[in-house]
């Protein structure tokens, strides 16, 4: 990826210049007396620091106060000019962006530039696969490539910062929101989190071409009940702080710049109110500096949800807890009542004064005072990069997951068939492609199922589509409603009479060739915020069009698109080959075809446990040992109680060996280090990929702990016939927990056990023994 040249970007104390294309001049030059906040000696915090000094009660509430933008220019325009906002969201033009922050600059008494944000989830122009999909990947590297191709992509356009990533663990995959996040395991999710924090925001905040992140939510969004979106949470302290909470810790030692406070109630406090939570445990466990914002209308809500009296105590009460920024749809409760609150003796100046303080911090790391402008012609060069969308196949490639291969149905031979009937709800649909939370896609190049298999196959086959059924939602989308540029617009639904000549046109497209390639799953809005559901089947009719196509006798490959696990039902049973595709953004299709016909080798791995059926929900691969181990299978007596797919699980075009775990010493001793070790082999005739996985199990201490851990994983690509001996480090941090009775992180010596494979099911199994006294050790670290 050649270097991203953010045109206009200088350090302070830089002479005005004229903005390509903007139309604007940035007022530069030297700070005057009065403007100490001006000078480039000073620190970002000391510069902040002067600038409150200036600062008047309105200001301060203004600064704290962000608005979506939907809508006419001009009453946004006017909010600034007033004053009563300190940032915007969902602004995506640079032109816009420029016009706003020339009033902000311009046209207010202490010109303070706006910081803009926006939900930059998996990309921004060129969109990736969705974030669970990158979990599947288990490369953090290409994660971190993947975040900072979408930080050069906003920040071109003039955005500043992304609320991402969601580091919600979920292990429910009835919420909707399970796509946007890192699956169901603290270890993974965390890595990941550090991958994307790296990519999002370079080096330091501030870095060229760079944007902060904004992790999300905080904390416990995912464990709500029944899987209901917004519903509450009742978390006990063993599960928020080993489960919930390891993957933010993980996102604040790498210098996540702000984070997200959720909606909900945890333990029936609403999270933006929570002081325990914001102040005590993310500001004074974790260490965490920057700002927190609340999610959309974050701080009214707790009117609705019958915590706070009206606005002017909720707006109170929020930043009383610590969440600094209040996200609003409309005019914020902070701008409108904080400074009569304060006036009031509500809230003492030194509360809002702290909020300010973070964020006008930020402002200055991100060089927003003497920078304020963006460069519209360089913007639209970035925008058009074709290294992004290269970058995008690589992932989109390396998230796909291999569920089933009999009788090696896969990999096609491209040459082998005449006609091939590429059908199914999803390919040819290029929305679905690129999963919910994208907006700022561009449609016409985004590559479906078919497109990739016609491109692949060239002259070789003729490669016709159908969708054959349609799939929508029961109840309408929450984006339907709101007018976002770039929002492709849904399908009316079909009437009787199309519905049948749909379905009919795909089963004769397919009795008519000779390889069916049918795409399955959900439509990219029945994932998301919004779109939790009571049940995994595969909506619509699709069932009845696989039993159509399965009753033709032809060859017959599956591909499943989806932001959660699906029950599969007979699709499971009667389907040689299943390849797990997600959505897989700008570049998916183009993925899919080539691991449909060899030339990539599926090496993805399941980031999260995939239930036969939803009545097992919640399950998941760290769970404690029953009181009746040997009846763990035998949890339901109509089904198994095991999972349909293992936690870790992907399937390859090869072979590997795994073996057995050896260690450098057999005992840890207090504040020292294991090297696990072990030797893979590519015992197959392909080059493929392993993910090779660490797991743990205490088997004795001062509390139950779960059957498996994972503390270690390595995906690496090995040629036919190759060996590589590759090794983890187990340390004190991989084998402490937080007990709940003592209320503190603790180890406990004693024997551990210690797997390596390919998936939380490995049998390769070792001991260890844990050395030292039982004692409380640093948390987080």
């Amino acid at each position: 990826m050649r270097k991203v040249r953010l045109a206009g970007w200088a350090l302070a104390g830089v002479a005005a210049m004229t903005l390509a294309g903007a139309g604007v001049v940035a007022q530069q030059g030297a700070a005057a007396p009065s403007q100490r906040w001006m000078s480039a000696a000073l620190t970002p915090e000391q510069r902040a620091d002067a600038l409150l000094k200036a600062m008047t009660l309105e200001e301060k509430a203004g600064q704290i106060s962000q608005q979506f933008m939907f809508g006419e220019f001009t009453p946004f325009a006017a909010a600034v000019r007033s004053g009563k906002v300190g940032s915007l969201l969902f602004v995506t033009d640079p032109a816009i962006i420029n016009r706003l922050q020339k009033v902000a600059v311009e046209e207010t008494r202490l010109k303070i530039p706006l910081i803009f944000g926006y939900d930059v989830i998996h990309g921004f122009r060129t969109i990736f696969p969705v974030p669970l999909a990158n979990a599947a990947s288990w490369d953090p590297a290409g994660v971190e490539r993947a975040q900072a191709v979408a930080a050069a992509e906003a920040r071109a356009v003039g955005i500043h910062w992304a609320f991402s990533p969601m580091l919600d663990v979920a292990r429910d995959p009835r919420w909707g929101r399970i796509v946007e996040g890192n699956g169901e395991d603290p270890f993974l999710g965390a890595a990941m989190a550090r991958a994307q924090v790296r990519g999002f925001q370079g080096p330091a905040i501030g870095t060229p071409g760079h944007i902060i992140a904004g992790p999300k939510h905080f904390a416990g969004y995912a464990a709500a009940e029944g899987g209901r979106d917004y519903d509450s949470v009742y978390i006990s302290d063993s599960q928020l702080y080993n489960v919930i909470l390891p993957p933010f810790a993980a996102t604040v030692q790498v210098g996540a710049g702000n984070v997200m406070s959720a909606y909900m109630d945890l333990n029936d406090i609403p999270a933006v109110g929570n002081k325990w939570l914001l102040t005590d445990v993310l500001r004074g466990q974790m260490g965490f500096t920057g700002w927190v914002v609340s999610d959309a209308n974050g701080t009214k809500n707790q009117v609705v949800q019958n915590f706070a009296r009206d606005d002017a105590d909720a707006a109170v009460r929020s930043v009383s807890a610590g969440n600094d920024m209040e996200m609003s749809f409309g005019p914020a409760a902070s701008a409108e009542t904080l400074a009569a609150s304060v006036r009031a003796g509500k809230l003492p100046v030194a509360i809002l004064d702290r909020s300010v303080r973070r964020i006008l911090t930020a402002k200055f790391a991100m060089g927003l005072f003497e920078n304020p402008f963006v460069d519209e012609t360089a913007a639209r060069a970035t925008l058009s990069d074709p290294a992004h969308r290269q970058i995008a196949q690589v992932a989109a490639e390396r998230a796909l997951v291999l569920l089933k291969n009999n009788g090696k149905a896969l990999p096609l031979v491209p040459a082998a068939q005449k006609r091939v009937a590429v059908i199914g709800a999803t390919s040819h649909s290029k929305r679905d492609m690129l999963g919910p939370w994208s907006f700022q896609y561009d449609l016409p190049e985004t590559v479906t199922p078919f497109e990739g298999v016609r491109d692949r196959l060239g002259g070789m086959a003729t490669v016709e589509t159908a969708p054959g059924v349609q799939l929508k939602r029961a109840v309408p989308s929450m984006f339907d409603a709101i007018a976002i540029p770039g929002t492709a617009k849904p399908e009316p639904r079909w009437d009787a009479a199309r519905t049948r000549n749909e379905f009919d046109r795909a089963v004769a497209l397919a009795r008519k060739s000779d390889l069916i390639v049918l795409t399955m799953g959900e439509a990219e809005d029945m994932s998301g915020e919004g779109a939790s559901r009571s049940d995994l089947k595969l909506p619509g009719d699709q069932l009845t069009l696989f039993a159509a196509v399965m009753a033709l006798g032809k060859p017959v490959v599956v591909v499943t698109m989806s932001g959660r696990p699906l029950e599969l039902g007979d699709v499971q049973d009667r389907a040689p080959a299943i390849l797990h595709a997600w959505y897989g953004g700008t570049r998916g299709g183009t993925a899919i075809a080539r691991a449909l016909f060899g030339d990539v080798n599926p090496g993805g791995k399941l980031p999260i446990t995939w239930p036969r059926t939803v009545g097992q929900v919640p399950i998941y691969y760290a769970h404690n040992t029953t009181h009746a181990p040997k009846d763990q299978g035998k949890r339901y007596w109509d089904i198994p109680s095991t999972p349909q797919f293992e936690f870790g699980y992907g399937l390859s075009y090869t072979s590997f060996a795994i073996a057995p775990p050896a260690f450098d010493k057999a005992t840890l001793p207090p504040g020292g280090t294991i090297s696990v070790s072990t030797t893979v082999t590519n015992t197959g005739n392909r080059t493929g990929d392993e993910v090779v996985q660490l797991y743990i199990h205490q088997r004795a201490g001062r509390a139950s702990r779960p059957v498996r851990e994972l503390k270690g994983f390595q995906r690496i690509t090995l040629q036919p016939g190759e060996r590589r001996t590759i090794s983890f480090p187990l340390d004190e941090t991989s084998v402490r927990y937080w007990n709940a009775a003592v209320k503190d992180w603790v180890v406990d010596p004693g024997t551990f056990d210690v797997w390596v494979g390919s998936s939380s099911n490995t049998t390769n199994h070792a001991t260890i023994a844990v050395a030292g006294q039982p004692r409380t050790v640093r948390g987080w670290n």
